[in-house]
């Protein structure tokens, strides 16, 4: 008698959750780099005791959308974008973790670092320092560092066969247990960003339909509630 209140539950339950993540990609459609991500549901069926098969709605995983964003040139010298796939590797306390954001700098130790103060990392596995003085900076479309001509590092840029598999840990930042591949081909843009692939009008819209799909079920929860209510009520009167 109250399956469809509990059907109209789980519904509410994933659109909860999939709001949060609409709002999140809205949230970060200014953010260098960044990837928006879907809800991915599907139909869990159950089968009480009574032999009745219930069908609720059930959300299992995020999937990341990978296409590039953008190409934003910004004439910045350390601004770098990506074409194509690939993560430039970043150095942590907990090991490597990889980006999308290329707005580099350098911190006072002349290291080139993400926003976030970490050390970018070359193909050795070594800081990429540019020396005090140099005056011509030149980062090279295979990601070769050259500063008044002279060659300094690679970055090193990786790839992995399942990007669906990495985690989002804020800061631009995504780490995975897959054991990275050097790119094949990597582009590198220098003087230039990748931008969100975020489209705020289509997000927006979705938030909307989501906002208006979980009005729908909330009124089919108090309908029922009272379907169920005066039911109770007339069987009493009856008794």
């Amino acid at each position: 008698m109250e399956n469809p209140i509990y059907v109209a539950l789980s519904r509410q339950e994933a659109l909860s959750r999939q709001l949060d993540v609409v709002a999140n990609n809205i949230a970060n459609m200014n953010t260098t780099g960044y990837k928006q991500q879907r809800m991915l549901f599907q139909e869990y069926l159950e089968k009480p005791a009574r032999g009745e098969r219930v069908s609720f709605v059930q959300d299992y995983g995020l999937m990341r959308d990978t296409r590039a964003g953008a190409l934003q040139v910004t004439n910045n010298t350390l601004d770098l974008a990506l074409k194509g796939e690939g993560y430039f590797t970043l150095e942590t306390l907990s090991g490597p973790r990889y980006t999308r954001a290329g707005n580099f700098q350098l911190n006072d130790r002349r290291e080139l670092v993400d926003q976030n103060g970490l050390p970018v990392l070359d193909t050795n596995d070594n800081r990429i320092t540019i020396p005090d003085g140099a005056t011509d900076i030149k980062i090279q479309g295979d990601g070769t560092v050259m500063a008044d001509r002279a060659q300094l590092a690679k970055l090193k840029i990786v790839s992995f066969d399942d990007q669906q598999q990495m985690q989002t840990l804020g800061g631009g930042l995504m780490t995975t247990t897959q054991t990275p591949r050097p790119s094949a081909n990597p582009q590198v843009t220098q003087g230039a960003i990748e931008a969100s692939n975020v489209q705020p009008i289509v997000e927006s819209t979705m938030m909307i339909d989501v906002l208006r799909q979980y009005q729908i079920a909330q009124k089919l929860v108090e309908e029922e509630h009272d379907r169920i209510r005066n039911a109770i009520t007339h069987l009493a009167k009856a008794q």
